[in-house]
């Protein structure tokens, strides 16, 4: 079993995009997660903070872009991007607990 810490770690932001928020209407979340995540990691992170069991994880590895600077090149980090297939009707209990989280602060 892993431990909370990293089980909290794992899971980094959703991905606000055109193609994620069709994805949400086929019950599949998109987060960026942890680059050394691995598909069990995400399942079991995502069981932890959302209470909610995950049907699949698809990953998607993505390389930094270089981008040019008044200094040279730089390179923006590596990341990865998970695709996880939930359960129908769990998405409005993670909506709702988005905007508890929300009033709460």
């Amino acid at each position: 079993m892993m431990s909370q810490a990293r089980l909290f770690d794992v899971l980094r932001a959703p991905v606000v995009s055109e193609k994620s928020t069709a994805a949400n209407e086929k019950n599949v979340i998109v987060l960026k997660v942890a680059k050394d995540a691995t598909k069990d990691e995400i399942k079991a992170a995502v069981k932890a903070v959302f209470n909610i069991d995950a049907l699949a994880v698809r990953t998607l590895n993505f390389q930094g872009k270089v981008r040019r600077t008044a200094r040279g090149f730089g390179k923006r980090s590596d990341w990865k991007k998970a695709y996880i297939t939930v359960p129908e009707n769990s998405l409005a209990e993670i909506e709702q607990a988005a905007q508890g989280n929300k009033e709460s602060n």
